[in-house]
């Protein structure tokens, strides 16, 4: 049946490419694609299901690919004009291979796949996990609030482990010749050490810093002996039910190696911070994790993206451990172990939450490295050439990866129509008429696509946003791969910065040139368009290309105007119950907004909100209404610092103690249903009309924002750090007992323990 299935769509391809190649007249083409459009708005308004969305596709792609064709033998300069023809060839080159884009995206995503939930499995039958946390250079109060939910959740105590992976304490780093470097490097052992012990987890640190996070992982393998992996990064704490949600996967596959949840964070990316878009718009990532892996997961071709995820030990154990030929080891080890036969599962549930950068230069730090290790995954284990690969696994994997391309394309289409506004270089043969029954008839078209497949996760003219911001500075990094494919290393993304004060980023001022260039083609257009009537329609064709250029720089200018952000600790809206003391007085209260400094909360009754207010102290403590025993409710020492006017109290948290940190892990991450609502808040649909009109507005006011910043403040505060790691001692008040001494490493003596029953058992 597959293969009648699959011949069936050749046919219809066969068919559906005679038909977009035939010649026709303008005005027939023009007719034609109003028809489909009419059509799609059609299919997009009354019919639901795959089979709907099948014909979307379809009729979409039938004028895509007239105007690939129209494009390909009627647009090109002649050769007699080499330099409108080189310049031609380039833009033409861009277009074909964001079609080829478009196609792969098509396939991959041509029928998302939505699971069922993981069986729910007897504790008696349940395999033992190890968590890894990877750190090299992260905030004390990011890794305890990291191990703290990893420890607190609901699985057997007896087969979870914690380990933290501490390559900012290696042996390499505590010899290092400058002695500042070394005593810091000791000191951030010694005050991890006792972190953990202080948590019940398992501290470990190697030799040398080698292969990066790959090799961290690889080393901490050979101590560690459990059933399954979870790797999550330093700033990712799992929620409560984590694993509940993901460990019964493996009991219906035998192969399969990987369960893969989304990355969900709580605080914006720099983008989001400095356009105001967090709470209400869908982030960047939600396209790739809402849509892209259910369609990747389809083909069982789901990959590992780093952390938030779960690996059968033994599969691991075949494939030699991480892959660490590119510094994306994750997707790299996917690849080879899908290779290799194995399977893999994407659970679309948010049950992590994690930091992203908070500074435009680390958030392009953070792509950089993603983009060169996926072009090193694709120069180095091309997954067209690699062995063991399905075929549609294959364009899966090529999808990924050769994404990556798309500063070139992104930089072309920025500064192509400037050829012909500045210097009147004829890059595209063509008159109105077919300018409008062919390019804006597919713009159109296109667009509909994207919103129709992506409307929920991405706002119209957001993916460009993004892709220009990037593409800027990832034309030269791509090129350093292309000319030595094992140079890039692996740079870890700072976290956890705040500013007192609005500022331009450093990385500002290609953006200022770029805007100003396109501004300069903008008047000179408008000038031939009254200067030269003989060029008019095309000139006013090409001005609205370069305008819309011009609008997507200035939101790119608002990108990049870096706006204060004060908050220390994000925050996440939860619906939990409590009580608060305050010396007497017990008040019940509903917690409605939590962070790892303080939470927002209010009064459950009318009576509990007289006896707040009537309350003569502000310090006390709160108690946490969990769903471990009832008389040993977790707390946490609380302050009064505000009260709102609608009676919500703020409240500050002081963290002196172990049992604070999973106190806090209970409260914050306790229910996943709270970053359920989270994300379901942020993903509304937003049309092409009103998406347009939105992306307008932020292009008209973000530039006078980002040129305002231009002029320097007095007294403008410099970025504030995160608090050294010598001060980690402080967090506790006291010194805990060192599982281990900080210059050895040795198996946890519960491991030793599992270890020897096997052998024995053996």
């Amino acid at each position: 049946m597959s293969l009648l299935r699959f011949l069936s769509f050749l046919l219809l391809g066969a068919v559906a490419v005679a038909l977009a190649t035939q010649p026709v007249s303008v005005q027939a083409q023009l007719a034609t694609s109003l028809s489909v459009i009419m059509l799609l708005a059609f299919v997009w308004k009354f019919a639901r299901g795959a089979e709907a969305r099948q014909l979307f596709i379809a009729l979409a792609l039938f004028v895509v690919l007239r105007y690939v064709y129209w494009r390909v033998t009627s647009t090109l300069p002649p050769l007699s004009d080499p330099v409108g023809f080189t310049c031609g060839s380039i833009l033409l080159a861009a277009e074909l291979y964001c079609v080829a884009m478009l196609l792969l995206t098509l396939v991959v995503n041509a029928e998302p796949l939505k699971r069922e939930p993981a069986p729910q499995i007897e504790d008696e039958a349940l395999p033992a996990v190890d968590v890894l946390v990877p750190s090299y250079d992260e905030s004390a109060s990011i890794l305890a609030t990291t191990l703290a939910a990893a420890k607190s959740m609901d699985y057997p105590a007896d087969r979870l482990n914690v380990f933290l992976l501490d390559d900012g304490g290696t042996e390499q780093k505590c010899a290092h010749p400058d002695p500042e470097i070394a005593e810091r490097a000791r000191a951030r052992r010694a005050s991890l050490q006792e972190l953990c012990a202080a948590l019940g987890c398992y501290y470990l640190t190697r030799e040398h810093n080698e292969r990066a996070k790959a090799g961290n992982l690889n080393a901490a393998l050979e101590h560690i002996d459990g059933d399954i992996v979870v790797v999550l990064d330093a700033d990712h704490a799992p929620f409560r039910s984590f694993l509940r949600e993901t460990i019964g996967y493996f009991f219906e596959d035998d192969r399969l190696f990987l369960v893969q949840t989304p990355h969900v964070f709580l605080n914006p990316d720099p983008i989001e911070q400095n356009l105001r878009t967090f709470r209400h718009m869908p982030s960047e990532n939600e396209m790739f994790y809402g849509v892209t892996q259910r369609g990747l997961d389809k083909w069982n071709a789901a990959f590992f993206c780093g952390s938030a995820a779960l690996l059968r030990r033994a599969a691991l154990d075949e494939a030699g451990g991480f892959s660490g030929v590119s510094v994306t080891e994750d997707c790299e080890t996917a690849l080879e172990l899908h290779a290799q036969g194995w399977t893999s599962v994407y659970v679309d549930k948010p049950l992590v939450a994690g930091l992203q950068p908070q500074t435009f230069a680390a958030f392009i730090g953070q792509r950089v490295r993603w983009c060169q290790g996926m072009l090193q995954i694709l120069l180095l284990r091309n997954p067209l050439l690699k062995r063991g690969l399905e075929p549609l696994q294959r364009l899966g994997y090529l999808s990924s990866m050769s994404f990556w391309f798309f500063p070139f394309p992104r930089l072309v289409f920025m500064l192509a129509p400037l050829a012909f506004i500045l210097f009147d270089v004829k890059i595209f043969v063509s008159n109105i008429e077919e300018a409008i029954a062919y390019t804006a008839t597919y713009v159109v078209v296109n667009a509909m696509l994207q919103n129709y497949l992506f409307g929920r996760v991405r706002w119209p003219w957001v993916s460009e946003l993004y892709e220009y911001c990037q593409g800027v500075f990832l034309s030269k990094a791509i090129l350093s791969v292309l000319l030595r494919p094992h140079s890039p290393s692996f740079c870890v993304t700072e976290k956890g910065a705040t500013r007192a004060q609005d500022r331009l980023s450093e990385l500002a001022w290609p953006f200022f040139a770029i805007y100003g260039l396109l501004a300069i083609g903008a008047v000179v257009a408008v000038y031939r368009c009254v200067a030269e009537p003989g060029v008019r329609q095309l000139i006013v064709f090409v001005g609205l290309w370069n305008f819309f250029n011009l609008v997507t720089a200035g939101v790119a200018l608002g990108a990049v105007a870096e706006r204060r952000r004060r908050e220390k600790h994000p925050s996440l809206p939860v619906e939990r119950r409590g009580a608060l003391a305050l010396g007497e007085e017990h008040v019940r209260v509903a917690i409605e907004e939590v962070s790892a400094g303080g939470c927002r909360l209010r009064a459950a009754t009318e009576a509990d909100a007289e006896a707040l207010a009537a309350a003569k102290q502000t310090e006390g403590r709160l108690f946490i209404d969990s769903v471990v025993d009832a008389a040993r409710r977790p707390s946490l020492s609380a302050r009064i610092v505000g009260v709102a006017a609608d009676g919500h109290r703020h409240i500050v948290f002081a963290l002196t103690q172990p049992q604070d940190h999973l106190a806090l892990a209970d409260l914050m991450y306790g229910d996943a249903t709270a970053l359920e609502r989270f994300q379901a808040a942020r993903r509304k649909h937003k049309g092409i009309v009103a998406g347009t009109a939105q992306f307008l507005w932020w292009g008209a006011i973000e530039p006078l924002r980002a040129f305002g910043y231009l002029r320097p403040r007095a007294g403008e505060a410099a970025r504030s750090e995160p608090p050294p790691i010598a001060e980690l001692p402080s967090i506790f008040g006291r010194r805990q007992p060192r599982l281990r001494p900080p210059s050895k490493v040795k198996t946890p003596p519960a491991i030793e323990r599992e270890r020897s029953v096997r052998n024995e058992s053996a």
